[in-house]
């Protein structure tokens, strides 16, 4: 089945709302044989939704709208496509008593005027029921079988109105999943190793025999490869995506640390959580930054313990015990520092691990032996320390991000290499 998808309001084309809706249909459509041929973002006016919405009729006969569904003025979406269709607008009273009485129930006020236009459904539509907000779908059909679904703007009552009844029913009109050819993709998460060398390293693959397309995806927080197969059944889709995984797995085990959405802190915290070990952080140019995603992870309590702001070089030495003379000698910013920060703070807070960041995350402050994006990382696990100088690149927030990164995948191997001696 070949879409369009319209998105639709003023905010969107300003650039104030990014349109993650759009991102989760055609991921989530894919999946299950749906393609989307093409993507329209368009303004919060009539004529603008039905000149968008009529084109796409007259392509595909197959258009799903985003937004304007709300009860305010410019929330249009619903009479222009109605006109479109030829049909008249009718006040639904099934859905205003409902709307009345989550009124009562959430806010235990009368329902406002403006939300009864939310009770306003074009004449013969269906109603895509909205068990995540007030305003509810509709599907519109004409006699040739072309129909257009409406759904809210709101991310989060958009997405389970996909899982709950709008993909299920394009299922259905497609006859069911045992038919269905699909695209999937897996994403293998990568860090500490640059795109070239992840080319480098997978030049002896077969591609004829890995069967999946394979991108490099280039970031922050690493290279993710993103392995895709196309017109499959899903269990074929599958199968093949396993084969190929396990394929470019095999030469970049050292730098994988993840599929799909993985979150690097939260690999670490739960091999942390496994190992029984707490920890620690000392940060300076990142300025709780690593302290900030190991604690935004579920279950981060039980192995973490705490952290220090260490800025100034005078915090360094008060609260971190790094010597004065390293300072002098080596500076700030050096593998000397690093590694007393990580001594320091994890004898301070007495836990297993401490982990320490110091650099120059510019813009100004770098000289040619340390240019601005040189930052060193400690790591001191158990009384055996180590750290690292590496050189990042972006602005000052992309570098700080990178630093961070940089922390977690050191301390995640530190960690590993940990559990090796032990065992």
């Amino acid at each position: 089945m070949d879409v369009e998808l319209v998105s639709i309001g003023d905010e969107l084309l300003l650039g104030f709302t990014i349109d993650t809706n759009a991102a989760t249909f055609a991921r989530q459509a894919a999946a299950v044989g749906i393609r989307v041929v093409r993507r329209a973002t368009v303004g919060d006016g009539a004529e603008e939704i039905a000149a968008a919405v009529r084109a796409g009729i007259e392509r595909t006969g197959a258009v799903i709208t985003s937004g304007g569904l709300g009860p305010t003025a410019d929330d249009l979406t619903k009479a222009s496509i109605a006109a479109l269709f030829g049909r008249g607008m009718t006040l639904d009273e099934g859905i205003l008593e409902s709307l009345r009485a989550r009124w009562k129930a959430r806010w235990s006020r009368e329902l406002p005027e403006a939300n009864r236009a939310q009770a306003m459904i074009p004449e013969g539509a269906a109603i895509l029921p909205n068990g995540h907000g007030s305003a509810p779908g509709i599907w519109l059909e004409d006699a040739q079988g072309r129909w257009v679904a409406m759904l809210p703007g709101v991310p989060r009552e958009f997405r389970g109105m996909l899982a709950d009844v709008l993909l299920p029913t394009m299922i259905e009109r497609m006859g069911g999943e045992a038919g269905l050819r699909v695209v999937r993709s897996r994403t293998l998460r990568t860090t500490g190793i640059a795109e070239s060398a992840v080319a480098d390293l997978l030049q002896g693959i077969d591609r004829s025999a890995l069967r999946a397309s394979l991108a490099y995806l280039p970031g922050w927080e690493g290279v993710d490869l993103r392995l895709t197969v196309r017109n499959a059944s899903p269990e074929e889709a599958d199968a093949r995506l396993d084969a190929a995984a396990a394929q470019v797995r095999a030469p970049l085990a050292e730098w994988i640390y993840g599929e799909g959405d993985d979150d690097l802190a939260e690999v670490v915290v739960r091999a942390l959580r496994e190992s029984g070990r707490t920890i620690a952080v000392a940060e300076s140019c990142t300025g709780g930054m690593l302290g900030m995603r190991l604690t935004a992870m579920a279950g981060a309590s039980h192995a973490v313990m705490g952290g220090v702001i260490a800025y100034d070089n005078a915090v360094k030495v008060r609260e971190l015990g790094v010597r004065e003379s390293t300072l002098a000698e080596h500076g700030a910013v050096s593998v000397e520092t690093a590694r007393e920060m990580a001594a320091g703070i994890r004898t301070r807070f007495g836990v297993d691990v401490g982990v320490s960041i110091t650099g120059i995350a510019g813009p100004g402050g770098g000289t040619p032996e340390k240019p601005v994006g040189t930052v060193c990382i400690g790591l001191d696990v158990g009384g055996s320390v180590s750290a690292q100088r590496i050189v990042t690149i972006g602005d000052r927030h992309e570098i700080r991000q990178r630093s961070a990164q940089a922390a977690l995948a050191k301390l995640l191997r530190g960690l590993g290499t940990a559990d090796s001696a032990a065992g």
